[in-house]
């Protein structure tokens, strides 16, 4: 994932810290640059490792930040639609980016980047939408044009007759 990027970073950074004593007079410059690309990548990976995808039976939220948190969520009711990109990169490393698709017009958790196995969590917010139920109750009557009376769902009898549709 994005982590190992700023790995070998960090680990560039150490390679020029430990090259100190070849520069000589400008040494002072090679510990300055090593330890601010140092201190930039740790501070990439603890930010990377603060980043929560947490899905639960009610919600999906997302929780970021290191010194100060960003909460963004959404009501599982309220998903229609999830859309996973996955470049060819990510492919490789195993993530993928998130884009639900929601009735809001302005909802805190829209684009989701950089989610690990985003196949497996996909399926986990299918599995959790089918298993609360929102859309099985979503299709219990259809509207009918004419007589103003509503069908009840396939396979289930109408109120008006009896068990066996007589």
């Amino acid at each position: 994932m994005a982590i190992a990027g700023w790995v070998a970073g960090l680990v560039v950074c150490i390679v020029v810290v430990a090259s100190m004593p070849l520069a000589g007079a400008g040494w002072w410059v090679l510990l300055v640059l090593g330890l601010a690309g140092a201190g930039t990548c740790l501070y990439k990976i603890q930010a990377a490792h603060m980043d929560r995808f947490v899905i639960t039976n009610m919600r999906v939220f997302r929780v970021t930040g290191i010194f100060s948190q960003h909460l963004a969520t959404m009501p599982i009711q309220r998903i229609l639609d999830i859309a996973v990109h996955k470049p060819l990169v990510g492919r490789l490393l195993g993530y993928g980016h998130f884009v639900f698709e929601s009735a809001a017009q302005d909802q805190g958790l829209r684009d989701v980047r950089w989610v690990g196995r985003p196949d497996e969590r996909d399926l986990t917010i299918q599995r959790v939408i089918q298993r609360s139920g929102v859309r099985r109750s979503m299709a219990v009557s259809h509207p009918v044009p004419h007589g103003g009376r509503t069908r009840s769902s396939p396979g289930s009898p109408d109120p008006e007759r009896g068990a066996d549709g007589t």
